[in-house]
This record gives C-alpha cells, sequence and structure tokens, in this order.
C-alpha cells in the first residue's frame, strides 16, 4: 500500500513540475531567518485554547496557514514584516498548537470560519487589516473580507482555494490520490499513514527539508486517529465537480467578490507551482491587483521565504502612501 502510493505521490509531483521549475530565481541559502524564536501565544475560544504567534506594533498583518501546515511555515517572513504592523500568525483550529475539535464536531469550513473570527475579535483585529494567505487560509481570508470589506486594507495570497476545480482537468495520478483522499480510503492513508506529513508536505516543496522541519510539521499530529481529522476534512472539502455544494457556493461568492472589490491585492505566483489554468485564470480576473512571481511548489513559503516577504513589504509600503 505505502508502495502504491508513493508511485501515486512521484507521478503528481513529476506531472505538475514540468520544466518550468528553475525560471524563477530564490533563495535557499536562508531559513529560520534571523534564527528568531517566536513564541506561541493562546487565547481561549468556545473553551478550547488557540495558539498564535504575535511580532510587531501597528495595523494588523494577518498570517493564515492551510492544510496540513500551522504558522510555522510563516517563520521566514514574519521577521521581514514585523516591522510595518502588528503581525499575528494563528494555528487554524485542530492543527499546529491549537486544540483538536471533540470528536464529535467536524472540520467544516464553518467551524473553522467561527474560531477565526473569534480570534481576530478577542485579538481586537477590526480594522486596516492585511491578510498574507496561503492555501485553504486564502478561502477564509477571502470570506472574512467578502463580509468585512471596509475592514481590510490589503490581501496577498498565493497558491490559494480561489475557485472550484473539476476532476477532468487533473491529470491522472492527482485525480486517482485526491478521488481516493475523499473515499472510505482516506481514512487509512491519513489518520493512520499520515499521508499529508510523510509523503505529500514533502514532496509540495522544492527543496529537501532538514529532520528539523519535518519534526516542527509532523509535531501536532503525532497520534494516529482522530488528532488528524483536520488534515482528512480540509481534502474532502476542495470544491471539486460540484461538491461539496457549501464549498462551491462560498468559493464562487468569494471570487466574484474578490473580481469586483477595491481592495488592494497581491497575486503571489508560484513557480511551477499547482494552480492550474483555470485557477490563474480566476485569479488574473480579480480587480486591482498586482502580480508577482517566485520559485516554489505548493508551499512555496519554505522554497522562497525572502523573495515573499520583501515583495510583500514592498507592496505594503505603497499601499501606506
Amino acid at each position: 500500500m505505502k508502495k502504491w502510493l508513493l508511485i501515486i505521490v512521484a507521478l503528481i509531483i513529476t506531472t505538475i513540475a514540468m520544466t518550468s521549475a528553475g525560471r524563477m530565481s530564490g533563495n535557499n541559502n536562508l531559513y529560520d531567518l534571523k534564527k528568531k524564536k517566536m513564541e506561541k501565544k493562546i487565547k481561549e475560544i468556545d473553551g478550547l485554547k488557540m495558539a498564535y504567534i504575535e511580532a510587531g506594533t501597528g495595523d494588523p498583518i494577518v498570517f493564515l496557514h492551510g492544510n496540513p501546515t500551522s504558522s510555522y511555515i510563516w517563520r521566514n517572513i514574519i521577521p521581514l514584516l514585523e516591522g510595518q504592523g502588528r503581525c499575528i500568525a494563528p494555528d487554524l483550529i485542530g492543527m499546529g498548537d491549537s486544540d483538536k475539535l471533540p470528536d464529535n464536531v467536524p472540520y467544516s469550513f464553518e467551524e473553522n470560519q467561527k474560531y477565526l473570527e473569534k480570534l481576530l475579535e478577542k485579538l481586537n483585529v477590526k480594522n486596516n487589516i492585511i491578510f498574507i494567505v496561503h492555501d485553504w487560509g486564502g478561502a477564509l481570508a477571502f470570506d472574512w473580507s467578502r463580509r468585512h470589506p471596509e475592514a481590510v486594507k490589503g490581501i496577498a495570497y498565493m497558491e490559494s482555494v480561489v475557485g472550484p476545480r473539476y476532476w477532468n482537468e487533473m491529470p491522472m495520478p492527482a485525480r486517482q490520490l485526491f478521488q481516493d483522499l475523499r473515499s472510505e480510503k482516506g481514512e487509512n492513508m491519513v489518520l493512520e499513514q499520515n499521508l499529508f506529513i510523510e509523503m505529500i508536505l514533502p514532496k509540495s516543496i522544492l527543496r529537501e527539508m532538514s529532520a528539523e522541519e519535518m519534526n516542527q510539521y509532523r509535531r501536532p499530529f503525532l497520534r494516529p486517529g482522530s488528532d488528524r481529522k483536520a488534515m482528512l476534512s480540509w481534502v474532502r472539502q476542495l470544491p471539486i465537480d460540484g461538491e461539496p455544494k457549501n464549498i462551491v457556493k462560498i468559493v464562487n461568492e468569494n471570487s466574484d467578490f474578490m473580481a469586483k472589490s477595491t481592495i488592494p491585492k497581491l497575486f503571489i505566483e508560484a513557480v511551477p507551482g499547482t494552480l492550474s489554468q483555470d485557477e490563474k485564470n480566476i485569479c488574473n480576473t480579480w480587480s486591482n491587483q498586482t502580480k508577482m512571481a517566485v520559485k516554489g511548489h505548493h508551499h512555496l513559503q519554505e522554497d522562497s521565504p525572502v523573495e515573499i516577504g520583501e515583495a510583500i513589504s514592498t507592496w505594503i509600503k505603497h499601499l501606506n502612501r
């Protein structure tokens, strides 16, 4: 079974990478910038602890991660931006150092939305917000911004859930993997084998991760079973071929909002990345947008953190003029 999964994942990465992987320059020599230890803080939300990193002062800059990562993915970018605002990077509920939900509560988009909303309220994050987002963190930020447009100063996004996808646009290895994850097989693949951490995450980064880095991503999900449910729930909520209907509705509403809203946007495109051409086309319709590209796979923060941080820093300076 494990051999089969390794073959599938390897085929997916080969299909996605193409020949464009070397087109953009990246700095792969600077990681854990300043070797700065950023301690986690805690807020209690509905009886559960949500962890977050906070650095700097001023208007809020909110960093939202996706699946299967945590605020750790922003560790080399926050130091480049903490001089420009109050950087806040939560661990989404059930991920990183945040508590796991009770077994009878699903890790739905709406549940994540609720915990994020309440955390931002407790942190007094209300106005002049800049979102820096990735993967499902993008969908959460777009949704929050759609409901509170007057509170948002700007949105920088990368490799995010920007619209619905379709099985027929996926190369067969990827299609088979995601179909299996959404079937009964997914329980074993994620809850027991820890597929997202052990295979998909490192294969979604161009460079080789160190043992220390992998252990940081592995740490929240050491115990098999329900502790890993968040990862499985997220992949099963990806809007593909019209399902799940509630998520398709949300991402379509988000995309319509982003296309019409005058909120300044920065689209950081990963090369080669994993966005389909249809998804890139959606992004390219969004208004008041600056676009730049960096070398990276899906988790591009691990491939080009300095380039990303410097680009966002320059963009924020323009916003503040």
